[in-house]
Parts: C-alpha cells; sequence; structure tokens
C-alpha cells in the first residue's frame, strides 16, 4: 500500500490534490515510467550525479515515498509536472512503475509548478530561477509583483533575480558553477558597462575578495564612470598602464587647466601592501 504524503506546503496551494482527475479524492496511480517524459521547459537544467545514485539507492530499498506529479497527454503518455529527479532516480533503480498524481494544467501551470517544486526540494543555481522567472513572466503575462504572489516570494527577490540575467554571459556561467555567490553577482549589477564588470569578475577569482570588498569597488567604480567627462585622452593610456602593474583599477583625471589628481584604490590593508611595493 502507497503512503499517500504531502507535496509542501508551497506547492499544495498551487496544485489542488483533492481534484485529480482520476475522480477519487487525493487518489494516486501507478503510472508506467515508459509513458512518462520529462518536462522539456523543467527549470532545472543539471542534476546531481552522486546525489541521484543516492536517491536511487534510497527508492530501491524503500520505494518512491512521495508520488510525483503528472499531466495526461492527448495520445495517454504522461509530463511530468513535479517530480523529475524522483523520476530518474526510479529509472536509475530498475523500477517499471512510479505512484503519481494526474492533473490537467495548462503550459504555463505547468512551469510554475515545476519552478515552485524545485525551490522548494532542491535549490536550483541563481540562474535557473532567473530564466524561470522571466519565462513565467514572459509566457503567463506576469509582473514582478504578480509573480512574486504565486511563487510566494518578496517582489524585490524576484527583480533581484531578474536582474541577474542582464549581466555577460561569463558571469552568469561563473554563478551558475558557484564560482561566485549572489552576492557578489548583485555587486558587479552596480557597475554601468559590461566591461567593467567582467573586470569586477575576473578580480573576485583572482583574489577571492568578499562579497563586501565588491560591493565597495563597484561604488569606486561607479563613481569614477561619473567623472569620466574630465578625463583627457593622453592620461587614459598611463592609467591603464598603471593599473596592469598595480592590479586595480587605477584613474588620471585632469581640468582644462591640467589640474588633476591620481587615484589608485585598494580593499584591504593586504591590498594596499602590495602596491607599496610596486611603488617602492
Amino acid at each position: 500500500m502507497i503512503k499517500k504524503t504531502g507535496l509542501g506546503r508551497g506547492l499544495d496551494a498551487l496544485i489542488d490534490t483533492s481534484q485529480v482527475n482520476t475522480g477519487n479524492a487525493s487518489s494516486i496511480q501507478e503510472v508506467e515510467i515508459a509513458q512518462i517524459s520529462a518536462n522539456p521547459n523543467q527549470p532545472r537544467r543539471t542534476f546531481d550525479e552522486e546525489a541521484m545514485e543516492e536517491l536511487a539507492a534510497s527508492i530501491r530499498e524503500h520505494g518512491v515515498i512521495s508520488p510525483i506529479t503528472l499531466r495526461k497527454n492527448e495520445d495517454d503518455t504522461y509530463m511530468i509536472i513535479a517530480g523529475e529527479r524522483r523520476y530518474r532516480a526510479s529509472k536509475m533503480a530498475g523500477l517499471k512503475t512510479i505512484p503519481a498524481y494526474i492533473r490537467t494544467a495548462k503550459d504555463e501551470q505547468v512551469m510554475e509548478w515545476s519552478l515552485v517544486e524545485n525551490i522548494q526540494r532542491e535549490n536550483l543555481d541563481a540562474i535557473e530561477i532567473a530564466l524561470a522567472y522571466q519565462r513565467l513572466m514572459d509566457e503567463a503575462g506576469l509582473t514582478q509583483e504578480k509573480l512574486s504572489e504565486r511563487v510566494g516570494k518578496k517582489r524585490a527577490t524576484v527583480a533581484n533575480y531578474v536582474r541577474l540575467l542582464k549581466l555577460p554571459a561569463e558571469i552568469q556561467m561563473g554563478i551558475k558553477e558557484k564560482r561566485i555567490e549572489m552576492g557578489h553577482a548583485r555587486a558587479i549589477l552596480a557597475v554601468k558597462s559590461a566591461e567593467a564588470q567582467l573586470r569586477l569578475y575576473k578580480r573576485i577569482l583572482l583574489k577571492g575578495l568578499s562579497v563586501r570588498q565588491v560591493e565597495a569597488m563597484a561604488s569606486k567604480d561607479e563613481a569614477s564612470d561619473k567623472t569620466k567627462k574630465e578625463v583627457t585622452t593622453p592620461y587614459q593610456s598611463e592609467a591603464e598602464r598603471f593599473s596592469r602593474v598595480l592590479g586595480t583599477k587605477c584613474t588620471i583625471s585632469a581640468n582644462a587647466k591640467g589640474k588633476g589628481k591620481v587615484t589608485i584604490p585598494f580593499a584591504s590593508e593586504k591590498e594596499l601592501n602590495e602596491i607599496l611595493k610596486h611603488l617602492k
């Protein structure tokens, strides 16, 4: 006998399991795995192989405790709404059938439920979440405020994720690969130009900068952007040469009379000492 378990408070709020199309309240069906296909719009793009092996071993030992949720297609096959990890692990474990709720749903509902299910059960990376949020807004015609209500997040949280998609592709990959944290990415976004964003990203990787250090550097970089009109072309090449030698973004600014300053920023005492060694 299959134990009936919940899908999590957030997902239950979106999927009314008392109205599955079997006609039997909260009933569960055993569905042949061969009839099931993954959702091509599933927010999660990568699955940790070791974690999948562990889940498959658990399923071999105990079975599938929590049913997956499926949508029935017109040709009597099924597409996964929620539970692709359990489906994949069940295949690895050699199961022929899997317990499932069967739902009738529109495409945007499927994606919404998949997103919420993934967030609850195993964290998506920040870019996967951002892409899913953006797609939901585009396809369902939702504002950030409406989307935040649907997925149970603050509007500012939704906005912060979606803004990540404005970053250069190299930085987005760094987020996916966990080379930098969400806090680093938000600090980088304070810098306007893509070139400056990439420079800052590479410095984070090279020096292992903290989020607070990046925020300070991004603030200084933004301030320097506001004074670019004062920078004359003859000094720009020298500033770039200083930057390469000292490993920090140096600026040389001057007004029409030739009066100006050389700025050499640093993020820590250790970085200052490194700069001073070059100046001796």
